[in-house]
């Protein structure tokens, strides 16, 4: 079998210092016409972010390891109670979030009542279909008068331009938080600094944030069906090995689903930009790196061990690896849990667990960060008097970590209303927390993550031990923290690339192609992109009407 190996001459630089997520980089390219404002404000604005004060009122089983999720076997018997008081004055403001679900009634909503009695401070919510929230938000911006006096934009929803227009419309929130001043809220002290710079904008902080998880993304296999003394692989070909050896068409059974995300892990595919040896801007689809993953992962689909259905393109890949069809899939690290939900009860044996991290080359493996924050709220401007602050405390005391009463409030509303707690101390909802309780407040702003499902045996220890050992490889892309929106005009450029994946693939197209692919990006405008780029590196101004 062929050797898959790292291509030569490849060295990662140095990383910029970083302000913002690349989560919100992500979701605005594609945007209308954009600029990054004052880019050389942006780099090395590490003095303007809030201290990092961590606290901790009940110590976790599995600490954080490099920003990891810290996880607990066991929720506290008792849970710490950080308020005395309502921190609020009494004020009353609005409030806009989405929500993918039922939207709860505001009016006799005991639950918004309790949590804004708790606070001291009248909150109203305007919620929104999470679906068509990007829509809503852009209107709503459109004629700030409308705006609410907090608002949540997720990270995938932020406005074209909305670097020009967050300072005409939300508060600075620098003066606040920056530096020691934070630890006035000492939960807003304990939010980890990459989520605050998902907030900034233009050298400021403007936005408070919902921290995410290190990694996001994982390969799982059926620890359960695996054949006895089989061995986890270690580079790329014995990934592929592994991949093909639990195939068994006869049985009806295949080694994987698409595993893209595994390929592009392996090889260490940058999200889309690097350096060369030189220096020179490098863009993601020109690296060997991510040659060599198209090229693995078409040698996969040539071996015959992914489910047709995958190849095809249809049917529901975790129904296929929760059923047993195939043994090895990518998904989202919060899968896990849910389908450990949706099979123990039916099926007591069924275990999945990730693969550690792996190199193609089986020396050590490098991932790349994703956005630390997967959304930032905002506060309006205004000239009442003790406002920001009055809805700063609100924000310190929604921030109460994973032990507190406050955080069981906040997350599942009254107990013996809302909630009761079963064996394990976790709270099972009501009736009416159907009705009253959804999400809510926890978009607004929130903790550090914590792993405390303890209802299945084993999981939390598997999920934190995995995720603190592969914490050392996970480094940061360059312009990692960069609020970036791109021209309008480069919006379709990476739309070929993500076609032609699956293709080479699947075998409908070769690596001559992505040859051709390349230089029509090129001509078509990744060299002016690349320039773009090249100007926030060097700190000059970038600014462009979109045109």
């Amino acid at each position: 079998m062929r050797a898959f190996r790292h291509g030569n001459g490849r060295r990662w630089s140095a990383v910029l210092a970083a302000v913002g997520a690349v989560s919100l980089t992500a979701a605005c390219s594609g945007g209308g016409g954009g600029n990054v404002a004052d880019p050389d404000q942006q780099v090395g604005n590490d003095a303007v972010l809030p201290n990092h004060v961590p606290v901790e009122y009940v110590e976790p089983d599995f600490p954080s390891v490099e920003g990891s999720t810290a996880g607990f076997e066991t929720v506290p018997e008792e849970f710490v109670q950080v308020f005395d008081s309502p921190p609020g004055s009494g004020g009353s403001y609005t409030v806009m979030t989405p929500l993918w679900g039922t939207i709860p009634p505001t009016e006799g909503n005991q639950y918004f009542d309790a949590v804004n009695e708790a606070i001291g401070t009248d909150l109203t919510f305007q919620i929104s279909d999470g679906n068509t929230y990007g829509d809503k938000l852009a209107a709503v911006l459109a004629s700030p008068k409308d705006v609410a006096d907090w608002v949540t934009i997720p990270s995938w929803n932020v406005p074209p331009r909305f670097g020009q227009a967050v300072d005409t419309i939300f508060t600075d929130l620098t003066p606040y938080l920056e530096g020691d001043k934070v630890e006035a809220y000492p939960n807003l002290a304990n939010i980890p600094t990459d989520a605050w710079r998902a907030c900034m904008w233009n050298g400021k902080l403007y936005g408070l944030p919902l921290p995410g998880e290190l990694v996001n993304d994982a390969t799982f296999y059926r620890a359960d069906l695996l054949p006895e003394g089989t061995e986890l692989p270690t580079d790329a070909d014995e990934a592929l090995e592994f991949v093909s050896s639990l195939s068994d068409a006869d049985a009806r059974q295949w080694g994987s689903n698409d595993l893209w995300i595994l390929a592009t892990q392996m090889f260490s595919v940058v999200p889309k930009w690097t350096q060369d040896e030189e220096g020179n801007l490098v863009h993601r689809v020109e690296t060997q790196e991510y040659r060599d993953a198209l090229e693995w992962i078409a040698t996969l689909y040539a071996s015959g061990a992914v489910h047709p259905d995958a190849v095809a393109e249809s049917g529901d890949g975790k129904e296929r690896f929760e059923s047993g069809q195939v043994l090895v899939t990518s998904d989202g690290v919060g899968a896990w849990h849910e389908a450990l939900g949706r099979n123990l009860p039916s099926n007591p044996e069924f275990s999945q667990q990730p693969l550690p991290l792996i190199a193609a080359d089986g020396g050590e493996p490098k991932i790349f960060k994703g956005g630390a924050a997967s959304m930032c709220s905002y506060l309006k401007k205004t000239d009442t008097e003790g406002a920001i602050e009055e809805l700063l405390s609100a924000a310190d005391f929604l921030a109460s970590p994973f032990g507190t009463a406050e955080y069981q409030l906040v997350n599942y509303g009254v107990e013996d209303v809302h909630y009761t707690l079963d064996d394990n101390r976790l709270p099972v909802a009501t009736e009416l927390a159907a009705t009253e309780v959804q999400p809510s407040y926890i978009f607004l702003v929130g903790p550090p993550m914590v792993n405390a499902k303890v209802q299945y045996p084993g999981f939390v220890e598997d999920f934190t031990t995995w995720m603190a050992d592969a914490a050392p490889y996970v480094e940061e892309p360059l312009f990692y923290g960069l609020q970036i929106t791109e021209p309008a005009q480069y919006a379709s450029l990476g739309q070929p690339f993500e076609d032609l994946e699956k293709d080479i693939a699947r075998g409908r197209k070769s690596l001559d192609d992505l040859d051709a692919a390349v230089e029509t990006w090129r001509t078509s405008g990744g060299e002016e992109l690349r320039a773009y780029y090249q100007e926030i590196l060097d700190g000059g101004s970038a600014e462009t009407d979109g045109e």
